[in-house]
């Protein structure tokens, strides 16, 4: 369990960061425009990068190809699991209008939409973590080519 301290880390504080992002979207008022959460694939990115370099520094020789996209997987799942608990709080606890005003401008079928946008949420936030860990891994592993 020691090995995932360090992931599970930077997933708190990556959740953190899109957390207030959110929250300052809403405090402008433009938490309701999807476009500014493609902003929350750069967040993450800096979350699981940074995760990666300090894996590789505390690893030092030890470290493979696994324990990165372990590193990475975890601090993106950590950080998208909490995030999308907070965004489902916040759009039926803390401001429940929110959602039937993002319906208002992206669908026209309320029924569904509430569990269309938690699933959307997560499903965006693990694709980004999948995608981001192998892109940035192959920054970090080692080569098995001989130097010339």
């Amino acid at each position: 369990m020691k090995r995932f301290t360090l992931p599970f880390r930077f997933g708190l504080v990556t959740s953190a960061c899109l957390i207030a992002y959110f929250l300052l979207l809403a405090l402008l008022g433009k938490h309701t425009n999807v476009f500014f959460s493609l902003f929350n694939g750069v967040i993450t990115g800096l979350g699981i990068y940074e995760t990666l370099k300090y894996t590789k520094l505390r690893q030092a020789a030890r470290f493979n190809y696994t324990s990165g996209f372990q590193a990475g997987i975890i601090t993106g799942a950590v950080a998208t699991i909490l995030f999308t608990f907070f965004f489902a709080l916040y759009a039926t606890e803390l401001n429940p209008d929110f959602l039937r005003r993002l319906s208002e401008t992206w669908s026209k079928d309320y029924n569904n939409f509430e569990a269309i946008v938690f699933f959307t949420v997560a499903v965006m936030g693990f694709a980004t973590t999948i995608v981001l860990t192998l892109t940035f891994m192959q920054l970090f592993k080692t080569s098995n080519n001989p130097k010339k």
